[in-house]
Order: structure tokens, then sequence, then C-alpha cells
């Protein structure tokens, strides 16, 4: 379903905020990996935020998670006093792993077996 442009200016918004905030609460480095906020997509009544997190290098992505989650109150507090003026709600705020740079590797681990001599391929 196509996101409206509401959706995508306050998914915008929160995704700025939202990183600058795991940046203030020390959660851009965890277990000796790093955390980013990869995007944020909205539900077209606006009530509900899903956050989707890209994990690079860490150990546990399920821990990493959880570990996220638990501190969600905290951050949804930083986020509400942040966004306040610009939104009548603060939605609920749901965290997600985002596994596409896993796919991508996958697929590029796949295409140097097909073609293991194409020049593209070596680095």
């Amino acid at each position: 379903m196509q996101e409206g442009k509401r959706q995508k200016q306050v998914g915008s918004l929160l995704n700025e905020e939202l990183n600058l905030i795991f940046q203030r609460l020390g959660l851009g480095m965890i277990d000796g990996g790093m955390v980013s906020i990869s995007s944020v997509k909205l539900t077209p009544d606006l009530l509900e935020a899903r956050i989707y997190l890209s994990l690079f290098q860490v150990k546990d992505a399920d821990s990493t998670l959880k570990k996220i989650e638990e501190r969600g109150w905290e951050i949804k507090r930083e986020l509400a006093a942040r966004v306040a003026k610009q939104l009548r709600r603060m939605p609920e705020l749901r965290f997600f792993l985002d596994d596409t740079l896993d796919h991508v590797f996958k697929m590029e681990e796949l295409f140097r077996k097909i073609n293991p001599d194409d020049e593209t391929n070596k680095q």
C-alpha cells in the first residue's frame, strides 16, 4: 500500500528525531555492534510507528532488540518532548529488525558462486 504525504513527513521527522535520541541515550552502540534506524513507517491513522533497525556486527540481534524495547518508554518520552508541537497524538512505537542488509550479502554470495571469475565480484 502506498504511503501518503503526511505519513512520509511524519516518518521522516520521527526518523530524524529518533536518530538523535539513540545517540543521546547511547543506543547507537550495543554489544560491540552498531545500531541504526533504517526507516520509520507509519500506519495511515498515524497511531503506530514501525521503526526498522539495522544491526551491524551485533552478536545477538534478538537480545539487542529486546534491550531497545525495554527502553522504549524512555525513547517515547524523549520523542514526545521533541515532537509535541508537530503531532496531536504520539504514535505507539514498535521496533523491528531490518534484514535487507542480510539479503544483500546473501545475494552477493550467490552471484559469486554463479559467476566466480566476473570482474565485478573481485574486491
